[in-house]
């Protein structure tokens, strides 16, 4: 199986979350993973702000980079590009969408152009509605 990892997925896994088991055995079944460029910068995001919100140490946060930043190094990464950002602005099956939702769920569909038995894991509720109405696979079903 290959595997497009969305941001929600990544942060369940990085912050211990209940899902995180679910994540790392996904992962680890995986043969190749996709993701967005688009996901780095939310994760890192994520994480800046937690430490900002006091919900980790700044001993924590840079530990959660790194780990970041290694295993993302195996990941596949797709670009933002001009295919996608077209099929992001396009309507889907289930509005409203954010844009950067929009930008992750148009990824998975240019992902399935590379590879057909790609399957999306996500845990954000409006990108797992649009998915299965656009008939794309899930990791975590």
């Amino acid at each position: 199986m290959n595997l497009y990892i969305e941001s929600s997925a990544i942060l369940s896994w990085l912050f211990g979350e209940s899902t995180a088991s679910e994540v790392i055995s996904i992962i680890d079944k995986s043969e190749k993973i996709f993701t967005s460029v688009l996901s780095i910068v939310e994760v890192k995001r994520a994480i800046i702000r937690a430490e900002d919100q006091k919900l980790i140490n700044i001993s924590e946060k840079h530990k959660l980079l790194n780990l970041f930043e290694t295993i993302k190094d195996e990941w596949l990464l797709f670009e933002i590009t001009k295919e996608i950002r077209d099929l992001a602005s396009e309507k889907f099956p289930l509005e409203p969408v954010r844009s950067l939702d929009a930008i992750h769920l148009a990824t998975v569909i240019k992902g399935l152009h590379i590879s057909n038995d790609l399957k999306l894991l996500s845990f954000d509720d409006r990108i797992i509605k649009n998915a299965n109405l656009l008939g794309i696979t899930l990791a975590n079903t």
